[in-house]
């Protein structure tokens, strides 16, 4: 019998693989084309307060590799999510992790305390590192101190497992993983997108409306590994490994870096059956490589020294 359950912040998952926030709706969109209590958990789309009807268009173009977007967090706010969107995803038994975003830290705070008084919701995942939002996302995540603070403000206002999803743009990635850790964070989760920005050459103009956007896909899949890698040897707190995860050998790669579990996202615009082909792929990969439990995976890249 081979075990693929993993533990996540206190939360058991029937195995590794989870939805990345922004890339899987809120899950019912996906719900025709495979059996959701197949993963391991389902992220939703990141909710700010109010709600959001993103940045102008164009605002997604595909790269060699992967795809640059500055969807700008469109999302319903708070209050919507909670009372006609929530009561449909208790149908799921998966555990469901909500992202959340503020353009201060008063509506981390404000959103903390909704979606723990909503209840059905098994963890909060904090955004503090999105490149598309001009009012206040990447300042968060890129400044150690007031990436405490927004968890600080948030573990004061729920009792639930919380998980910092940090941002690649800064020069030292394990530093801010060991503050949020150090202010409250049961977990973190990276990474987030790479900024990045491509020019149409016969207008001579940048091809997205807000002119830079995030970088996602198989092409930063080696600056989350690093990532990753880093991160590990810098907190004990789990890990959930993302960035350009297209099936499951690239999953399993970030679980020897250190990540105990995975989110799948990009390639859930190119396949929407791409989430629960990487679970088929890591069973299968246990099976065929005499592995019994997933868990012997996490870290091994590091050798028995750590």
């Amino acid at each position: 019998m081979i075990n693929t359950a993993v533990e996540l912040a206190g939360i058991k998952l029937k195995n590794p693989v989870l939805t990345a926030s922004g890339t899987f709706g809120y899950g019912y969109e996906y719900a025709r084309f495979f059996d959701l209590s197949r993963l391991g958990a389902l992220v939703v789309k990141t909710l700010t307060l109010e709600p959001r009807k993103g940045n102008p268009p164009p605002r997604i173009t595909e790269t060699p590799c992967g795809m640059l977007n500055a969807v700008g967090l469109e999302n319903p706010g708070a209050e919507r999510f909670i009372r006609e969107i929530l009561p449909g995803l208790k149908q799921y038994p998966v555990p469901l992790i909500v992202s959340i975003a503020g353009c201060s830290v008063e509506e981390y705070a404000t959103m903390a305390r909704l979606m723990t008084s909503a209840g059905s919701i098994d963890a909060l995942e904090v955004n503090i590192s999105c490149p598309n939002v001009k009012a206040g996302g990447i300042a968060f995540g890129t400044v150690p101190e007031m990436a405490a603070e927004v968890i600080r403000v948030v573990r004061l206002n729920t009792d639930l497992p919380i998980i910092a999803k940090l941002t690649p743009n800064v020069t030292d990635i394990a530093g801010i993983a060991v503050v949020v850790v150090e202010a409250g964070a049961d977990a973190v989760s990276l990474i987030n997108t790479v900024t990045g920005m491509v020019i149409d050459i016969e207008r001579r103009r940048p091809v997205l409306a807000n002119q830079v956007g995030g970088l996602s896909g198989p092409a930063i899949r080696p600056i989350a590994i690093r990532a990753v890698w880093q991160v590990y040897r810098a907190v004990k707190v789990p890990i959930i490994g993302m960035g350009g995860i297209m099936e499951a050998r690239d999953a399993i790669e970030f679980m020897l870096a250190g990540a105990r579990a995975v989110a799948v996202g990009t390639a859930n615009l190119v396949n929407p059956l791409a989430a629960d082909n990487v679970v088929r792929g890591i069973e299968e990969y246990l099976a065929s490589h005499g592995i019994s439990d997933v868990n012997e995976l996490v870290g091994a890249a590091h050798g028995k020294e750590d």
